[in-house]
């Protein structure tokens, strides 16, 4: 991980009903291809946008972990399938929800403690394939 100067992070959540046993799924890669993470992980009765932000706070805390094997780290790209939360984390749509505030507000503090430029995309969900997967097999008690 030494070499790592940019990380693509794709995060996934969601919840089978609205809500709904829920899950979150994050895959981690390197700016060559090289996977350094994957984690899926079932969150219970959730909403499907609470799995989508828990999916995000999963990422940043892995890169928080790990920041100081990537000493030349200088950018930080998350892709994800949900509108709402990428036009909410880049100040686009307000975030009217109390709890999804709160969890906004913990992204914002995890960023600050991470000092990289992170930024956050919305992708087609069948560029998300490798997140989804992980929400699914959690889901199904697979991992």
């Amino acid at each position: 991980m030494d070499q790592t100067k940019i990380l693509n992070i794709y995060t996934d959540g969601g919840s089978r009903g609205n809500p709904g046993p829920g899950a979150l799924g994050v895959h981690i890669e390197n700016d060559q291809g090289e996977v350094l993470e994957k984690i899926g992980k079932a969150l219970g009765v959730t909403t499907n946008n609470v799995a989508e932000y828990s999916a995000i706070i999963a990422g940043l805390t892995w890169v928080i972990r790990n920041k100081n094997q990537m000493p030349d780290l200088s950018k930080i790209n998350f892709f994800m399938d949900s509108q709402l939360a990428a036009a909410q984390l880049n100040g686009i749509y307000k975030v009217k929800n109390p709890k999804i505030r709160e969890l906004f507000f913990l992204i914002k503090q995890k960023e600050a403690e991470i000092n990289s430029p992170i930024y956050y995309s919305h992708i087609p969900r069948e560029q998300n394939k490798k997140a989804d997967k992980l929400v699914n097999e959690a889901l199904d008690g697979k991992i």
